[in-house]
C-alpha cells in the first residue's frame, strides 16, 4: 500500500560532484532525511521517463547500506519505477553499477558510498547517482526540489529479501503491472565487460606462468573483495593468498578505504619486503586504486593515466575501437599531455568531476581519462574503474615483459618526469577558506602578477599565466566557471589551488597542487619534496593559508616519497619550507 507523508525541506541537502555526502548518524538519525533527498532524486526525472523505468540499487557495504536500500526500494516502488536492479546483499562497485546500467539501458543507478571516507556508526554516508556516461546527473535539480519539498511517497509494508538472488513481484494498487525487484551477483557482468577488453590469456599466464609475477591485493574490506577473488584469483588464477581483506565490513575495519600509503599500510609493508612484484589497494565502492611495484616502488596517479596512454597498443579492446583522445582533470599532472602530443591526439583539460569526461566521451573526442586523486577509466564504460585499471597494469606488464618500475622510469626517460604533490588542509571554517580563496584570487589576477618572479633559495620562478580556471564544453558549450585558481610558470610548474565540497559538511578542504617537469633523466631520481619544496613555499608565502586558517600544516600530503599525515617524522622539512616560504622575496 502506498502513502504519502507529510514532511519538511532541509537546507542542507545540496549534492556536490559526489552526491550528497554527510555522517552517517545524520541519515540514520535525522527523521526523514533519507526520504527527502531519495524523493528529491526520484523526483528530479521526468514523470514520463519515470513510469515503469528500470533504475540499478547497489552499495560499497558500509553501516546503514541495507536499511537506506529497503527505503529505496520502498520509495521507488511508490513512484512509478517499473524495475530495480540491484547487486547480492545489496553489493554492486561503482563500475559494476554503470556497467549494468549500459548493459540493460536503465534510466540511472543510485549508488550508497561516501568512497573512501570512513563506515560504521561514527563514520560517513553518501548517495550518488550516476547516468549511463558514469556522470553524477541531475545534482542541480536535486537541490531545487530538496528545497520545497513537502511530501514524499513510500510502500512501507514492501519487503525484499536483499540475500536471494533471483526475480522478486510486488503487486502495487497504483500499478497495472507487478513491481519487480532482481537480485543479481555483483561480479558477473562486470566480469563479462573485462573479457571482452582484456586478453585474459596473457594476464594468466603472467599471474601462473613459469616466470609468475608475485601479486598482493587490497581490497580494505570495501566492496571489491567479491571482485578481486572472483577475477583475479578464480579467473585469473592468482593464489588466494594473494588477496587480503576481501570480506566486506561495514566499517571497514576500523580504518578509512583510503588506497593510499597512509592507509593501505599493511599492503606497504608488505611490498616493501620485496616478495611481490605488483600491488594494489582499491577504495570502498571500487572506482579508485593505487598501484605499488617491487620494494614499495609508488606510481603517482598523474603517471599511471599517462603510461597507460602510451601503451593502449597493448590492450585488445582499444586495437578493435582506436584511439580517439585523452583528458585530465586541471589538478592532474601534464604528464598525459605529452603523451598525447607524441600520439598527436587531442588533451582535454576539465574541471573535476567525472561528468566533463562522460560528455567528451559520448561525443567521441575521448578514449581515456584520469584524476590525480587516483581515478582512471575509458569509454568502456564512462566510469573510473580500479580493477580495470589493474588489469591495464597487468595487462602492460604482460605484453612489455617489465617490471612497474622498468616501466615508469622507461616512461620518464622517453616524455620526462612531472613531479607532483598535493597538500590538503581539511576541516577548515567554510567562511575563513571562502575570503582565504577570494582574496588570493585577486592577487594573482592582477595585472602586475603575470610579470611577478619569486626568488626562493637558489631558484628563480617567473609567472607566465594566472588564471580562474573556466571550461567551455566543446560537447555543448556549458561553461564551467570558477573552477580553481591556477599559476603557471615559464619553465612549466604550475601551482594550483582549489576548494573542495566533497568532505561530507565537515568543513571546507583546500588544496594546493604543486608540479614541475624535468627533461633531464640524470635529474629523475630527486626526492618529490626537494624539487617541489620552493614551489610549495611560494604557495604558503602568497595564499597566507597558516596565518588565515591558524593551521601550522596541512592534514594530509600526498604525492611524495610517502603520503603522510603530519607526523614528528615530517616536521623538519616542512619547517624549513615553512621558513623559507616566510623568507621568499618577490621581485620584477
Amino acid at each position: 500500500m502506498m502513502v504519502t507523508v507529510q514532511t519538511s525541506p532541509f537546507e542542507d541537502q545540496r549534492p556536490g560532484t559526489s552526491g550528497l555526502r554527510r555522517k552517517t548518524a545524520v541519515f540514520e538519525g535525522k527523521r526523514n532525511y533519507l526520504q527527502n533527498y531519495i524523493q528529491s532524486l526520484l523526483s528530479s526525472i521526468d514523470l514520463r521517463d519515470r513510469q515503469g523505468c528500470t533504475m540499478v540499487v547497489g552499495s560499497d557495504g558500509r553501516y546503514f547500506s541495507r536499511a537506506a536500500t529497503e527505503v529505496i526500494v520502498q520509495m521507488a516502488a511508490a513512484n512509478g519505477i517499473g524495475r530495480l536492479v540491484i547487486g547480492h546483499n545489496s553489493l554492486l562497485s561503482t563500475p559494476a553499477v554503470s556497467c549494468i546500467i549500459r548493459k540493460i539501458k536503465a534510466i540511472g543507478g543510485i549508488i550508497l558510498t561516501a568512497s573512501h571516507n570512513s563506515g560504521g556508526p561514527g563514520g560517513d554516508f553518501g548517495i550518488k547517482f550516476n547516468v549511463a556516461n558514469g556522470g553524477e546527473g541531475m545534482m542541480e535539480r536535486i537541490s531545487q526540489v530538496s528545497r520545497t519539498l513537502e511530501e514524499y511517497a513510500i510502500c512501507p509494508d514492501l519487503r525484499i529479501d536483499l540475500s536471494r538472488l533471483g526475480r522478486q513481484e510486488f503487486d502495487l494498487e497504483n500499478k497495472f503491472k507487478p513491481f519487480r525487484v532482481e537480485i543479481v551477483d555483483s561480479v558477473e557482468v562486470y566480469l563479462q565487460l573485462l573479457r571482452s577488453i582484456f586478453d585474459f590469456s596473457a594476464i594468466k599466464s603472467l599471474l601462473t606462468g613459469p616466470d609468475q609475477l608475485k601479486i598482493h591485493i587490497d581490497a580494505m574490506n570495501g566492496v571489491m573483495g567479491p571482485y578481486v577473488r572472483r577475477i583475479l584469483c578464480d579467473e585469473l588464477g592468482a593464489p588466494a593468498n594473494s588477496a587480503v581483506n576481501c570480506v566486506p565490513l561495514e566499517d571497514f575495519g576500523g580504518r578509512p578505504p583510503e588506497p593510499n600509503l597512509t592507509y593501505a599500510t599493511s599492503l606497504v609493508e608488505a611490498m616493501k619486503g620485496g616478495d611481490f612484484g605488483f600491488g594494489a589497494a582499491f577504495d570502498a565502492d571500487g572506482d579508485r586504486y593505487m598501484i605499488l611495484g617491487e620494494n614499495g616502488f609508488f606510481v603517482n596517479p598523474s603517471d599511471s593515466v599517462a603510461i597507460m596512454a602510451a601503451n593502449l597498443s597493448t590492450i585488445p579492446y582499444f586495437k578493435q575501437h582506436g584511439v580517439r583522445g585523452f583528458a585530465r582533470s586541471m589538478a592532474t599532472s601534464c604528464a598525459l599531455d605529452r603523451v598525447a602530443k607524441a600520439m598527436k591526439l587531442a588533451l582535454y583539460e576539465t574541471p573535476a568531476g567525472w561528468r566533463y569526461f562522460g560528455n567528451l566521451m559520448d561525443s567521441g573526442r575521448c578514449s581515456l581519462c584520469g584524476e590525480e586523486s587516483f581515478g582512471t577509466g575509458s569509454d568502456h564504460i564512462r566510469e573510473k574503474d580500479g580493477l580495470w585499471s589493474v588489469l591495464m597494469w597487468l595487462s602492460i606488464m604482460a605484453a612489455r615483459k617489465q617490471s612497474v618500475e622498468q616501466l615508469v622510469r622507461e616512461h620518464w626517460a622517453k616524455f620526462g618526469r612531472n613531479y607532483f604533490c598535493r597538500f590538503d588542509y581539511e576541516g577548515l571554517d567554510p567562511r575563513a577558506a571562502f575570503y582565504l580563496m577570494r582574496d588570493l584570487e585577486t592577487v594573482i589576477l592582477d595585472k602586475a602578477f603575470t610579470s611577478q618572479k619569486f626568488a626562493v633559495g637558489d631558484r628563480i620562478y617567473s609567472v607566465e599565466r594566472a588564471e580562474n580556471f573556466e571550461y567551455i564544453d566543446p560537447v555543448d558549450g556549458t561553461v564551467a566557471r570558477n573552477q580553481g585558481l591556477k599559476i603557471t610558470f615559464t619553465d612549466a610548474s604550475r601551482l594550483m589551488f582549489r576548494m573542495s565540497g566533497s568532505d561530507g559538511g565537515m568543513g571546507a578542504t583546500i588544496r594546493i597542487y604543486a608540479e614541475s617537469f624535468e627533461r633531464d633523466i640524470e635529474r629523475h631520481n630527486r626526492e618529490t619534496q626537494v624539487v617541489l619544496g620552493p614551489l610549495i613555499a611560494i604557495a604558503l608565502k602568497i595564499s597566507n593559508i597558516h596565518e588565515r586558517t591558524g593551521r601550522s600544516g596541512p592534514n594530509l600530503i600526498s604525492g611524495w616519497l610517502q603520503i603522510l599525515k603530519i607526523s614528528v617524522k615530517s616536521l623538519n622539512f616542512l619547517c624549513k619550507i615553512w621558513n623559507i616560504a616566510k623568507n621568499a622575496s618577490f621581485f620584477v
